[in-house]
């Protein structure tokens, strides 16, 4: 079972909850590490210190902020758990918010809010207040030696909690949304409309999947094998001029083709390189 990240109150009002928060998602991808080409022996950063021209333990590692160029303010981890502020502990919503007035580009990090045994039933009751009034609850917590805001916001007849970028974090693009005075023919929109009606479908999460991650398992496994792997054929796409001419070959496409045909990693197949470096494998032995 997942270990919690945190152990806390909710609090809205003079009502408390006592929750546990549970990272909702979690990255798989495969590591690449660096080697030593000559032997292949991982490399690792070793905690070097040049004062004393040598590698120093983790039990000789302290905390410190530089206040000038050199100079050091030491931080015992006793004084950081002093200064906790209260949301360490609580967590206290400050507002709530209509739900369609979250921009999701605002979302940071997700976890699953749970409730502990005693406070089922006034979770229970903010989860449905929050369904049926469709509000998100905006408050602050720490975690991990910060302060967040976050929102709580139902989801499977649960809170999930999301921490919240800021206004100052949002990145804007140059030319980004600048298209006002792009004109746009009736023709154009409706067979437009058209098109993404066609590629239109239910949602569903399992039916996505990362194709470079498996395509980097294939290779991983052919290189285990002595073997290469095909290269995955590179489609060469120019810029669109005629727009209504791309819009019904697309439709027609669509249409005849029953389902966009998806790219497969390549099977993996022996050549004279591999070939090779399995009789050098093999004489090595």
């Amino acid at each position: 079972m997942p270990s919690s990240v945190w152990r806390g109150f909710i609090s809205f009002g003079l009502v408390s909850v006592p929750v546990r928060l549970y990272a909702a998602a979690r990255s798989t991808r495969i590591a690449l590490h660096q080697l030593h080409n000559e032997c292949h022996t991982r490399l690792r950063q070793p905690l070097f210190c040049p004062t004393h021209d040598r590698i120093v333990d983790r039990s000789e590692v302290v905390k410190g902020y530089e206040y000038e160029k050199g100079k050091y303010v030491l931080i015992d981890p006793e004084d950081l758990k002093k200064i906790l502020p209260e949301s360490a502990r609580a967590m206290e919503i400050l507002s709530f918010v209509d739900g369609s007035e979250v921009d999701p580009l605002t979302f940071d990090a997700s976890y699953y809010v749970v409730p502990e045994s005693e406070g089922r039933k006034a979770y229970a009751l903010l989860v449905k207040t929050m369904e049926d009034t469709n509000r998100v609850g905006i408050a602050k917590m720490t975690m991990h030696q910060r302060e967040y805001t976050v929102f709580l916001r139902p989801y499977h007849r649960g809170l999930a909690l999301h921490t919240m970028y800021y206004a100052d974090e949002i990145r804007e693009a140059p030319g980004f949304g600048d298209v006002e005075n792009t004109k746009l023919s009736p023709q154009e929109v409706k067979l437009a409309e058209q098109l993404v009606s066609t590629l239109s479908e239910k949602f569903d999460l399992r039916k996505y999947h990362d194709e470079y991650e498996e395509r980097l398992k294939a290779l991983i496994e052919a290189r285990r094998k002595g073997k290469e792997i095909a290269a995955v054929p590179e489609q060469h796409r120019a810029p669109v001029i005629d727009i209504m001419s791309a819009l019904k070959k697309s439709l027609a496409a669509t249409s005849t083709a029953g389902e966009r045909p998806v790219a497969k990693p390549g099977p993996a197949r022996s050549t004279p390189a591999a070939s090779r470096r399995r009789a050098a494998h093999r004489k090595a032995g």
